[in-house]
């Protein structure tokens, strides 16, 4: 599973603004106030050698009542379900009493630990770091999260033990021949009991009330000779609505699963319809590049007007989806629940097809024939070949001059092409371009001394 940090740290030293710098995001709302963030804020960090959940905690100032209570006791469950913590602090302002009392908890909780002292740009790092040694958590490491100073150094030797073992544990999963699917939504829209009708035994537990599952749960079973992994992951709801503690950590196990599956499964309540928190989570997937199957779950109990309704709310809130297959269910009455498997493999083949050189680059050709890329500044993108880049999700590498202009309009147009051409049905995919070199780049002055002569002799001529 990914590792997870915990950025960790008293008010206002810059955690959620280490928080978008390793997200590449904007996720965390960042402010010169005090105590902004008082609740989780997690995503998948994209800064460092090897994928990882990151945590943006709330500032704890040693406060022991109220609000502040609640956040220290949240800090703990941070610091117990992470591997790895960041203690922050503020370089500028030097140590405080705050700063010892998270110190504590971190060497108290914490499985591991670094120091980060924040806002150090323009400052000794020596200086900066000095006093910070007596907290007793190693050795400081001078940083600022907002121009992004030695980040990315930090970030690879915190990383460094997962690498090797991130690595082994793929080809360990490849070599079980297992399709791992996830099975993720909102509380209480079904997912549970889908999983229970797919392996036709009751193995998980079904209440009538949301938040049964707190806990992703992996269920093996093995269907025609083809073995699968069914993970059911524990209902993600809004952070407004999040008020458990439990609750709040069960989302980091969600997001590992999503990870480490190979399709992704999202269920939605159908008489609800598309709910914002619906489209936050299935946009993580997309992100991820998982391949999906949408489920639209208790879909039997609905009137005309009802199912409709959640065609139009799917087309307009999931405009981004319309690579994938859509289906509509009852997982309490079986309805259409066979057809599930059969269309999360056809996803699956897609995510990991093998498309070969030749085949991409005559579609290429034919695209740009049928539609040429724009001009820009009175020039041609020239798009020459491609190949394949990568799988699961599919990365098709386009070659030529000028790629890195090619506008997002023309980059949809190529994708639905190489989609409809390979049959890329229920994955996202991926283009990358790379700009070739211009082989004459910095010899146009080059000239042969006999060059050089005739080039002045036309000179004069111009010029009388």
């Amino acid at each position: 599973m990914l590792p997870v940090i915990a950025l960790i740290g008293r008010p206002n030293v810059g955690k959620s603004t280490l928080f978008n710098r390793l997200t590449r995001s904007r996720d965390a709302i960042v402010a010169d106030y005090p105590g902004l963030t008082r609740d989780r804020q997690y995503g998948f960090g994209k800064l460092g050698p090897t994928p990882y959940i990151v945590i943006d905690t709330g500032g704890v100032a040693g406060g022991e009542e109220g609000i502040e209570e609640l956040m220290v006791e949240q800090t703990i469950r941070a610091l117990k379900e992470a591997d790895v913590a960041i203690v922050m602090v503020d370089g500028r302002s030097g140590l405080t009493s705050a700063d010892e009392h998270v110190a504590a908890l971190a060497r108290k909780h914490a499985k591991c630990t670094w120091l980060a002292v924040n806002k150090s740009e323009g400052l000794d790092q020596d200086i900066a770091s000095g006093e910070f040694h007596s907290l007793g958590l190693g050795d400081p490491v001078a940083v600022s999260s907002a121009h992004g100073d030695r980040i990315a150094s930090l970030m690879d030797e915190v990383l460094a033990p997962f690498v090797d073992t991130a690595e082994g544990d793929a080809d360990a999963d490849d070599d079980e021949k297992t399709l791992r699917i996830a099975v993720i939504g909102r509380p209480n829209v079904g997912k549970s009991t889908l999983i229970n009708r797919l392996i036709g035994e009751d193995r998980l537990v079904v209440y009538d009330q949301p938040g049964t599952t707190r806990d992703s749960v992996a269920v093996p079973f093995e269907r025609d000779g083809r073995k699968y992994q069914l993970i059911d992951t524990a209902g993600v709801r809004r952070k407004s609505k999040v008020h458990e503690t439990v609750e709040k950590f069960s989302i980091i196990k969600a997001l590992q699963a999503m990870e480490g599956a190979q399709v992704v499964v999202p269920v939605l309540d159908a008489s609800e319809g598309v709910t914002d928190q619906d489209v936050s989570l299935i946009g993580l997937a997309v992100e991820r590049g998982r391949a999906l199957v949408v489920v639209a779950n208790k879909w039997d109990g609905l009137s005309n007007d009802q199912r409709r309704h959640l065609k139009e709310d799917l087309d307009r809130k999931l405009p981004f989806l319309d690579f994938a297959e859509r289906m509509t269910i009852s997982a309490l009455h079986g309805t259409a629940v066979g057809d599930l498997l059969p269309a999360v493999e056809r996803a699956y083949r897609a995510a990991t097809r093998d498309m070969s050189t030749t085949e991409l680059t005559k579609e290429l050709e034919q695209a740009v024939a049928a539609h040429a890329p724009p001009l820009v500044r009175g020039r041609r993108i020239r798009l020459r070949y491609a190949h394949q880049g990568g799988r699961n999700p599919p990365v098709i590498v386009i070659h030529g001059n000028q790629t890195e202009k090619v506008p997002d309009a023309y980059r949809r147009y190529l994708i639905n092409r190489f989609r409809k051409a390979f049959r890329l049905k229920g994955t996202p995919v991926r283009l990358a371009f790379k700009t070739s070199d211009n082989p004459f780049k910095g010899r146009r002055n080059k000239l042969t001394p006999r060059q050089e002569k005739k080039r002045e002799r036309l000179m004069r001529k111009v010029r009388k």
